[in-house]
This record gives structure tokens, C-alpha cells and sequence, in this order.
């Protein structure tokens, strides 16, 4: 279901140039006219102190060596290029598969959440707070404080926590403390909301490991900075195993911590297509859908100005989405700006159209794919109709054993 999207957005002074040659974010955490800093007054040298350690740990060679490591002796990078032969043949193009379901935890989450756990370890913090949706963030983030030793507290939308019970059980397993969240709209959006009234309390010893590339700045640019990992391996392995760049490149959008891990360093090669796959939902009405950038208007959540599923009084919207990890009223401001200038196409994927993807790739490629990876394999199946021959490269963001009781209600069989 690829919907109409909204008129483009004004992006104020700043190009597609600026983000490629380093200079977005500016300093004050704005790409264009998306991002900066709108938190508490309590907050603030919270944020400060986290961009000038952040830029100094990922400029320090005994850092960046000490993350590299984790990443493969723990996380399992490179993860695999996967040729997606019968799906290929299926679809009358080429595809590849960017295996992130085949790290540590079952998910792209991994990347980040050791990479920011190392650094609340710099910083000195006693204690790590997260939020998460479909649970995946929310392991990732209770397996990497259990590597290194830091007590982690989880909070989960009590809906959320419902529909990904195995994910609850796997962070009380790594050590994690979960709190289920009844207030609000009981999914990521509250969860979120949570997460930060707890940092507001202790800014000083209590270090919030936002999953995301939402929030306030320093907050998008590092889990894209962490996240980059994904495309920038893509990138090599393309090459070597295909001998050129992909026609296109897609991920499915929520916040877009994924989607922006593959893009980014794809953004400068002008002859790959980008493509980001929102949540459509079962509809085009509020509260049918997690279609931000196709439904939304500018506004200032959770700490940033970007683009907000709201009504005209500034109220956020509630959402649906089959997929726990896309069900969230916001998009990340970096999207945001790539949307603006046209660099990346954003469309939409329905309930329906994922869960016939997981099970088309279960049938052809003996693989389960999360059912937010599945809506970017339907918008690349949709692509594929118009654009025969090609090659596409899919993020493969996760694995779907999380969501088997949600794909056992939808098939009629039983779920918890």
C-alpha cells in the first residue's frame, strides 16, 4: 500500500553536499532545518558532555580498536552478503541480503548498544537506562551492559511487551531489569517517554542508550555513526561479489536507525537508488498507520525537531503497525533532511504486504525475517515490477523468531 506522500519539506539553506562532505550535523545538531537539542535545562550538560566524549572516544585509536573487537569476537561482523537466488528469480532482478539478523541478539540493535555501552563505561556511569519496542534494542542493550558489567534498566510498552514476550524474558535472562509502561500508548512512543523522565532524575551517573536515531543531538548522528558499520560492509562485499554498486539499496523506516546505517555510506554514489519502507498499517486514517514521513508535518518530539504524526493542535498521534520496531509517531531528523532534498525515496508497506514477504522469504530463501526487515522486502519486490534486471540490496535489520506469536495470530493459530 504506497500512498501519496505529503509535500516535500523546506530543508532552510543546508544541501545533500553539506551532509556528504561532513559538515551535517552543524553545532547545533541540526541537518537543515531537522535536529538540534530540545531537552530540559537538567538535561542539557548531559548531552554536551556525551557529543565531546563521543568525538573524542571515536578519534581515539584504543577506542575505536576496543569497539572493533567487540564487534567481531562478540556482535559477529562482518555479518554475511546473501545472495537471494530464488527470490531473484522470483522477482525477475538480482538480490542481496544484508544479513543483520545473523548477529549477536538476532538484530542490527547489537551494533549501537555495545558501541554506546562502551561509552557510558567511558563516561563513568553507574547505571544504563533504555527503551524499547519490539524488544530487539532492549536485549541488545541488557547483553551489552551484562558484557561490561553495567546494571540496565529496560522500559517496554506494557502493549509491546505483550506481543514480544520471548524478548522480555531474554533481557530479565541478561541481568536486565524490565519496566512495563501502562501510561500513554503503551508502545515505543511511551517507552521513550519513560526512559527519559528516569535520565532527567540522575543526568550525572545514569546514562541513557537510546536504540534510535532520534532524540536530541548527539543522539541521531551517533547510532548513525555506530550503525554505518552495515552499509559500509555492504559496500565492499557488493563489489566484490557482484563487481558493481546496487541499483538500489532499501531498509524499512521507524525511527530509522537501520535504514540510515545502510544508507549513509551509499549517499554520496549518486547511481544507487535509496529507498526507506515505512509502516502503512492497515490504513490511510490516523491511528491505521506509522507512515511519518508520508503523513506527517514538522514538529518537536522527544527532543528534536523533525516530522511527527500529529494533529493541527500539536498532539501526537497514536499508531499501528504489525511490526513492534516501526510503531512510532516519529522519523529520525537525518530522514527527515534526505527526504527534503530528494535523496531518499520513502513509500509505504501494509500489514498484508509484510506478512506475505515473510512468508514468501521463508518459502524461496529458508530464511525468517523480522517483520520490519519483511516491509522493506515489499517495497523492494514493488521497485523490482518497475525496474526488471536490476539489483537491489535489502537491510535484513533482524530475524522474525520474536514475532512468531504475532505471525501465529495472523495465520489463525494460537499466540500468547
Amino acid at each position: 500500500m504506497s500512498a501519496a506522500p505529503s509535500p516535500r519539506l523546506t530543508a532552510s539553506e543546508a544541501t545533500l553536499e553539506d551532509l556528504i562532505a561532513g559538515r551535517l550535523p552543524d553545532e547545533q545538531g541540526r541537518y537543515g532545518a531537522f535536529g538540534g537539542r530540545f531537552v530540559p535545562e537538567t538535561l542539557m550538560p548531559a548531552v554536551v558532555r556525551l557529543e565531546e566524549e563521543a568525538r573524542r572516544a571515536l578519534n581515539d585509536a584504543s577506542f575505536v580498536q576496543e569497539l572493533d573487537l567487540e564487534l567481531s569476537e562478540w556482535v559477529g561482523r562482518p555479518t554475511p552478503l546473501t545472495p537471494a537466488r530464488r527470490l531473484g528469480r522470483s522477482w525477475g532482478v538480482t538480490v542481496y541480503l544484508k544479513r543483520e539478523d545473523l548477529t549477536h541478539t538476532g538484530a542490527h540493535k547489537i551494533n549501537n548498544a555495545i558501541g554506546q555501552a562502551l561509552l557510558a563505561k567511558r563516561l563513568g556511569a553507574s547505571r544504563v537506562v533504555a527503551e524499547t519496542g519490539a524488544g530487539q534494542h532492549g536485549v541488545a542493550a541488557a547483553a551489552a551492559c551484562a558484557r561490561l558489567g553495567i546494571p540496565c534498566t529496560v522500559y517496554m510498552g506494557a502493549v509491546d511487551a505483550k506481543r514480544q514476550a520471548p524478548n522480555v524474558d531474554r533481557m530479565h535472562r541478561l541481568g536486565a531489569e524490565v519496566k512495563e509502561v501502562t501510561a500513554g500508548d503503551q508502545t515505543l512512543r511511551a517507552a521513550i517517554d519513560e526512559a527519559l523522565r528516569d535520565w532527567v532524575s540522575d543526568p550525572e551517573s545514569t546514562y541513557y542508550l537510546l536504540g534510535s536515531a532520534v532524540g536530541p543531538h548527539p543522539y541521531p548522528w551517533l547510532v548513525c555513526v555506530l550503525q554505518s558499520v552495515i552499509g559500509t560492509e555492504a559496500r565492499v562485499q557488493i563489489l566484490q561479489q557482484h563487481g558493481r554498486l546496487p541499483d538500489l539499496a532499501v531498509a524499512c523506516v521507524g525511527g530509522g536507525s537501520n535504514a540510515i546505517g545502510l544508507f549513509h555510506p551509499l549517499i554520496r554514489d549518486e547511481q544507487v537508488a535509496l529507498l526507506g519502507v515505512e509502516a502503512g498499517g492497515m490504513g490511510h486514517r490516523i491511528g491505521e498507520h506509522a507512515a511519518t514521513i508520508h503523513y506527517g508535518t514538522p514538529g518537536v518530539l522527544h527532543g528534536a525537531y523533525s516530522v511527527l504524526l500529529q494533529d493541527q493542535d500539536g498532539q501526537i498521534q497514536e499508531t499501528h503497525s504489525v511490526s513492534a520496531g516501526l510503531d512510532y509517531p516519529g522519523v529520525g531528523p537525518e530522514h527527515a533532511f534526505l527526504d527534503s532534498v530528494g535523496r531518499v525515496t520513502y513509500e509505504t508497506a501494509s500489514d498484508e504486504e509484510a506478512l506475505a514477504a515473510v512468508d514468501e522469504c521463508c518459502a524461496l530463501e529458508g530464511i525468517l525475517p523480522a517483520l520490519e526487515s519483511a516491509h522493506a522486502m515489499a517495497g523492494a519486490k514493488r521497485w523490482a515490477a518497475r525496474h526488471p534486471g536490476s539489483c537491489i540490496l535489502v537491510g535484513m535489520s533482524g530475524r522474525g523468531d520474536k514475532d512468531l506469536a504475532t505471525l501465529m495470530a495472523a495465520g489463525g493459530g494460537e499466540a500468547t
